[in-house]
């Protein structure tokens, strides 16, 4: 039980860091490298679980990796104007730890505990967390408008209870190298989601970049 509380620990480190990291530099750029997690996720299975990753993990990642810095490249060529300050991108790295110590955890714990118990601790460990750091940094928990508070709620019931949900449940039946990949599909997922919902134009290198990260991904699954 302790290690899943330890778990959302982690993964409230991690949106706490990340989240800060976007106001601080190109959300380009903390998008890079926050999707360095399988990074520390492969080495993290090393040591944890002396579980040292195939080839073929650290080749689909690097396909993978690339495919998102071609989905992105659009969005640094538009935003190169000013630099992120450093400690910006630190933080958006640092939080790619953190959520490689929540996946390695989660895997872990999974099995012996079911996916809606370790989630109740886990988010209960995420939620002291991260009103420990709101009060610690004198974060306002008040005072917002009607429409915002609706919005966080439309993000706390699908983009971090119901995906979080199916994450866990996940953890349980493939190693966490192998999930760590797979959520790099977001990465094309989202520009598609951002053309049909936003009307973003959609570019050819998105494209080819979108179809390199699935590659990736499917070479990672041939373990």
């Amino acid at each position: 039980m302790a290690v899943a509380v330890a778990g959302g620990i982690f993964f409230a480190l991690d949106l706490a860091l990340w989240n800060t990291a976007v106001l601080r530099t190109q959300a380009a750029v903390a998008s890079i490298l926050g999707n360095n997690t399988p990074v520390f996720v492969g080495i993290m299975s090393w040591i944890v679980f002396r579980r040292r990753p195939r080839a073929s993990f650290w080749i689909g990642l690097a396909l993978a990796l690339a495919g998102c810095l071609g989905i992105i490249a659009a969005d640094l060529r538009h935003h190169a104007g000013p630099a992120g300050s450093l400690s910006g991108d630190l933080l958006a790295l640092t939080a790619s730890v953190f959520f490689a110590g929540y996946l390695v955890t989660t895997e872990r714990v999974r099995t012996s505990l079911d996916t809606l118990t370790f989630n109740t601790l886990s988010i209960a460990g995420s939620i002291a967390t991260l009103l420990i750091v709101c009060l610690a940094l004198r974060v306002p928990l008040s005072g917002y408008s009607a429409h915002t508070w609706w919005a966080l709620i439309g993000l706390g019931l699908v983009s971090q209870l119901g995906a979080y949900y199916a994450l866990v449940y996940a953890l349980g039946h493939l190693p966490a190298t192998i999930t760590s990949v797979g959520l790099l599909a977001q990465v094309p997922g989202t520009a598609l989601l951002a053309m049909l919902l936003l009307a973003e134009p959609l570019t050819a290198l998105q494209v080819f970049g979108g179809v390199v990260v699935l590659a990736g991904i499917w070479v990672v699954n041939r373990e």
